[in-house]
């Protein structure tokens, strides 16, 4: 029996699956992170054909090269902008190394620091939503609301109104809206239908629309959530606009809700804001806005509580990670005190160290997140780092089911804050669009001082020892989590 052809067929499979091995150690370590590279040949040499095809898939971990040169472009005129303008500002009264950051995040996003700035804190969920329908229905000039996920219902059809009030009186009013993210939201066409009737200029971001020619990685996202009215007022912060349940069946039956922190802002920072929006509404449509939206002259403040702000966009569409560069620089520059709160805390050895580093500082380290967890893997993966972090001397503080704290912000001493829409992950990380506010003022850290304090009063202090009776079969689930996180 002739078993030349068989014979052919295996040598052949076995050399096409040692190229691929060798492909794969050569391709996939360039400019990714050691886990992260590791993560992959090992779904790759372990389960090759799945792993090879998840790599086709989703393996790219930034976004196409004319989306980032467009990126890299916006961000030399704002560069230009700023120069000519002579925007840029520094005060040696500053700890030299909190200048050193504002610098850093300028020399990375173009957009320098500002003086003269008030910022408000939102804890209300429904109260931030009035809070910007009621600014809304002041503007003159423009709108822009940018949110990940946008839905219309009965939370939020008061800023849906306010919108048709502002179109209806000549107000420009223009929305983005994450296309994957809002689109599979329940009754998300008549959410839309409803944009189109009342005259709102809508555009998706991130779409994944292969027939029309607009691809890329499926799960790298624009998760940004802001609005801008006449670029006099602002907002940013962790909420989307939803109801508090995300209209999800499966949300409403366990009873979850959401609890956000949103900020409203004044001051020469809302140019920041608006200048992120802008540069999304341009990479997604095209055009060009600058020339005729108005940029307002805002006087700043002199009070003795004015803050300094800088707006700190991040996301696949700069060359690194702005927004964890940032936290590290803040947690390694801090004296006192590391306060993080944050939904979904999986984060990488950087940051792992830097935090249990502060510890070891003689810092006082806390972490605040939910005792329940909405996604399963993002929180078996998030449980995995309480053992190294408890040890290392971080409190951690459970904020109590059926609520999920999904806000995202971190206080450093008495005087530094960052509030936004980045988490502490990996995801936030390198695969999505994330815009943050830092901010230099006692005003502001003593008001999140209070939501802090908040958190702590709702919710309980995870010990070492509650955590060392954890069943072995969870602690199973939280490695096997940590493992898949590394992926990106």
């Amino acid at each position: 029996m002739d078993n030349s052809g068989t014979n052919l067929v295996w040598t052949i499979a076995a050399l096409a699956d040692f190229a691929i091995k060798v492909a794969a150690l050569i391709v996939i370590p360039r400019r990714r992170k050691p886990t992260a590279a590791m993560a992959w040949l090992l779904a790759i040499f372990l389960i090759p054909y799945v792993g090879i095809i998840l790599y086709l898939l989703i393996g790219t971990f930034k976004l196409p090269k004319k989306r980032r040169d467009e990126q890299a472009r916006i961000d030399q005129v704002i560069r230009e902008t700023v120069r000519d303008a002579g925007l840029a500002t520094m005060d040696d009264s500053w700890p030299r190394w909190f200048q050193r950051v504002v610098l850093q995040n300028e020399k990375l996003t173009g957009i320098p620091a500002s003086f003269g700035n008030h910022a408000t804190l939102l804890g209300d969920y429904q109260g931030s939503i009035d809070a910007m329908t009621a600014e809304i229905d002041t503007a003159t000039t423009f709108v822009h609301v940018e949110f990940f996920i946008v839905a219309w219902d009965e939370t939020t059809r008061g800023f849906f109104a306010a919108m048709e009030r502002a179109v209806a009186r000549g107000v420009t009013v223009r929305l983005l809206a994450d296309h994957l993210s809002s689109a599979k939201i329940p009754g998300s066409k008549e959410t839309f239908a409803e944009l189109d009737r009342i005259g709102v200029k809508w555009s998706w971001m991130l779409p994944v629309q292969i027939f029309k020619g607009k691809y890329q990685r499926p799960d790298l996202r624009n998760h940004r959530k802001l609005v801008v009215v006449d670029g006099r007022v602002g907002f940013m912060g962790s909420q989307n606009l939803i109801a508090r349940s995300y209209d999800s069946p499966k949300n409403i039956k366990r009873g979850l809700q959401w609890q956000e922190l949103m900020t409203r802002i004044t001051g020469p920072v809302v140019a920041g804001v608006n200048t992120v929006f802008l540069s999304d509404w341009f990479i997604e449509t095209g055009e060009r806005l600058t020339d005729h939206v108005p940029a307002p002259e805002i006087a700043r403040s002199t009070a003795a509580d004015a803050l300094l702000c800088q707006v700190v966009p991040s996301g696949p569409g700069y060359e690194t990670e702005n927004n964890l560069r940032m936290f590290l620089s803040l947690i390694y520059g801090a004296t006192e005190k590391v306060i993080i709160t944050s939904p979904y805390f999986v984060p990488d050895e950087a940051m792992v160290y830097a935090i249990t580093t502060a510890c070891q500082r003689g810092l006082d380290v806390q972490l605040f997140v939910s005792e329940q967890a909405d996604q399963w893997l993002v929180g078996h993966a998030q449980r995995s780092y309480y053992s190294d972090l408890l040890e290392a001397g971080v409190r951690i503080f459970m904020y109590p089911a059926p609520y999920i704290l999904h806000a995202k912000h971190m206080s450093i001493d008495e005087d530094i804050a960052f509030i936004g829409s980045s988490n502490m992950d990996i995801r936030s990380f390198s695969l999505n669009a994330e815009s943050s506010l830092l901010v230099r003022g006692e005003s502001f850290v003593h008001a999140m001082r209070e939501v802090e304090q908040g958190y702590r009063d709702a919710g309980r202090e995870l010990t070492l020892a509650q955590w060392r009776k954890e069943p072995l079969r969870a602690t199973f689930f939280d490695g096997l989590a940590r493992l898949t996180s590394a992926v990106n």
